[in-house]
């Protein structure tokens, strides 16, 4: 009974341990930190921590020959987060630390401690992409439970003498093989709940940045200069909340609402440090308050003690920054922090439609670069409404929209080349079906294009008008589900590619009225491979409209 008291205990005292890592600046999303070298360093420090904590918490029974501990829930909680080979070093350090301690029951132990990581990391790798199934309580425990049965056995393979062993099994078992499970139950529930928190953060994150998004969508279509950035850090700040906020160019305040606007006034120079290196670097600057401190560089009496510094980039280009501010009696809040740099984000893509709309009527060159910014404010304004419905109600769903939409506007700045080969076209439409699916429940989209034909090389942004056509005027115009398809096959020694609709909606009038799109596309096509390379639309009234292109199957045209 007092073993039993005792690995409570133990338990209990990790319970708070990880609570309180859980609750400190070190501790970092599952999705964004844990998969990278640092994270798993991190995880490597807590758990072999725990495991080692475990050992010198444990109660030595039979004379020192064996210790009742609480090992098993960090080696095992370390391989279901970080992988065997994570699992397999916690085991092993604190494994090597159990054997400096002594007794019979020692490499037994070692070897248990060891494989129960192992184990666990296996089941990292065949549940990692199921965190469903892999973060929960269940999952802990059952792994803890398969991980100090096997335990036992080891020791009764590996100690001598073998009715020692038995004895020792006999002791440390009960305590350990039940105890032990629901400690790392415990743990992670405390993980699970911990992320939520963070979840909920970013939902209501993602949700405030997109209404930023939404109310400058407009202001940003008049430019973005000295008549625009005051409205713009309103904005910013009504929806933040925060002290103060600024939007510069490269050189001077453009606009500044807060505290400080005394002396942070529209048209002075950049004085601040921090603002010339996110400009310099083009990469997000923060000053907590404690690490590193704001420092003003125009008075002495500045209420301003952290600020967040996030570049305005448009194609690799940055145009200024927008900064928030808060002063030295109040922390600047980690929701803050993400918010501001998603601020920046979409802005910058807001910033990037704009710039585009300007070029509309430039030729040839002009075209390519007002392709990559086809995803006009139009459906940049009802994407921002689909996911900020879905925020409410599926917070993870939102999130990932918000990726898929970030992702898309992240492609369409990184494509320069005139020719892509069609696997770049496809993946760059698959962050925009994401989006078009969300809004349009119905939606189905069928992809069916044989890998020898993905390095074939077509104009850059051929496909993603053509299923915007297919979706805007096809399926989206009638009730019920609709189905898009993208086929590629050889026809004739060129590459023939359809995007089909199942509405068959297509107007024959329509014809002189193509989008831009569309029109650039024909162009192009026309220019590089010749008037019958298309695009040709076919239409069967009510169930189908083909639009179809050809690009040749020889010579520099395959990579």
């Amino acid at each position: 009974m007092r073993s039993l008291v005792t690995l409570f205990q133990t338990i209990s005292a990790f319970l708070v341990l990880f609570y309180l890592y859980c609750e400190s600046p070190a501790f970092q999303p599952l999705s964004s930190d844990w998969a990278r070298p640092r994270g798993r360093v991190r995880l490597f420090l807590v758990f072999t921590g725990i495991t080692i904590l475990g050992n010198y918490l444990g109660t030595p029974v039979l004379k020192g020959g064996a210790i009742i501990n609480a090992r098993a829930v960090g080696s095992v909680l370390a391989g279901l987060l970080g992988g065997p080979v994570l699992g397999g070093l916690v085991g092993a350090t604190a494994g090597v630390h159990r054997m400096s301690l002594g007794g019979i029951a020692a490499l037994s132990g070692a070897v248990a401690t060891t494989l129960e990581g192992v184990l666990a990391g296996f089941l990292n790798r065949r549940l990692r992409d199921r965190p469903e199934v892999l973060i929960t309580m269940r999952t802990a425990l059952l792994a803890t439970f398969a991980g100090e049965v096997l335990h036992m056995g080891i020791v009764l393979l590996l100690t001598r003498p073998f009715p020692a062993a038995v004895e020792i099994v006999k002791v440390i078992a009960p305590p350990m093989v039940f105890l032990n499970p629901v400690g790392a139950a415990l743990l992670m529930a405390v993980l699970m709940h911990r992320q939520r928190d963070l979840d909920r953060v970013a939902a209501a994150s993602s949700a405030a940045a997109l209404r930023v998004a939404e109310r400058a969508l407009g202001l940003l279509g008049r430019g973005f200069g000295p008549d625009t950035a005051g409205e713009m850090a309103a904005i910013v700040k009504e929806e933040t909340g925060v002290g103060a906020v600024a939007v510069t160019d490269n050189e001077k305040v453009l606009g500044f609402v807060g505290l400080g606007s005394d002396h942070h006034r529209p048209g002075s120079a950049i004085s601040s440090a921090i603002t010339r290196q996110a400009i310099q670097d083009r990469a997000v600057v923060f000053a907590d308050g404690i690490h590193q401190v704001f420092e003003c560089g125009v008075s002495g009496d500045c209420p301003l003690h952290s600020a967040l510094v996030v570049p305005l980039e448009v194609d690799g280009t940055v145009l200024g920054t927008v900064q928030l501010f808060e002063p030295k009696n109040r922390r600047f809040l980690h929701m803050n922090r993400r918010l501001g740099e998603g601020i920046g984000a979409l802005l910058s893509s807001q910033l990037l439609i704009a710039k585009y709309e300007e070029q509309k009527n430039l030729l040839v060159l002009s075209e390519l670069r007002l392709l990559r910014a086809q995803v006009n404010p139009h459906f940049l304004f009802n994407s921002l409404n689909t996911i900020m419905a879905i925020l409410r109600n599926d917070a993870v769903r939102g999130r990932e929209l918000v990726g898929h939409l970030s992702g898309y506007f992240r492609k369409n700045l990184q494509r320069h080349g005139e020719l892509s080969t069609l696997e770049e076209e496809l993946e760059h439409i698959r962050a925009y079906l994401e989006i078009e699916k969300a809004r349009f429940e119905g939606l189905r989209v069928e992809i069916d294009v044989a890998p020898a034909f993905r390095a074939v090389k077509v104009p850059t942004f051929t496909l993603q008008p053509l299923l915007e056509n297919a979706i805007r005027h096809g399926v989206s115009r009638v009730p019920g589900q609709g189905t898009v398809r993208i086929l590629a096959f050889a026809e004739g020694g060129a590459l023939r590619i359809d995007v089909e609709d199942d509405a068959g909606a297509f107007d024959e009038g329509r014809r002189s009225r193509e989008g831009l799109g569309l029109r650039i596309v024909q162009k192009r096509l026309a220019s590089l491979f010749g008037p019958g390379a298309g695009p040709e639309i076919h239409c069967e009234p009510g169930s189908l409209t083909r639009m179809t292109i050809r690009v040749p199957l020889e010579g520099a045209m395959v990579e």
